[in-house]
């Protein structure tokens, strides 16, 4: 996988993706950039373990959690997220 690859997509962008992501509801071709990015970015990759663990422990991760957030708690939770994100 190319560095160039894994930069197609900001760490704020696999955020949203990450569900779909685990569950293999991606396409092909966002799913080996999302992977190309966790080769890159120790931040993301260590995301998607966190998330890969909280989904082992609860059992189950439906696809439209993030989709039912209320507005304004998934924009605390984003800015939360970019305020933690290295620079």
């Amino acid at each position: 996988m190319s560095g160039e690859r894994g930069w197609e997509i900001d760490c704020i962008d696999l955020v949203e993706l990450v569900t779909g992501y685990l569950e293999g509801a991606l396409d092909e071709e966002r799913r080996i950039t999302i992977e190309a990015h966790l080769q890159l970015c120790d931040g993301c990759q260590t995301y998607v373990e966190q998330i890969r663990e909280t989904v082992r422990v609860l059992g189950h991760l439906p696809l439209h959690a993030a989709q039912d957030l209320p507005d304004e708690v998934r924009r605390q939770l984003l800015a939360a997220f970019r305020a933690e994100r290295p620079r």
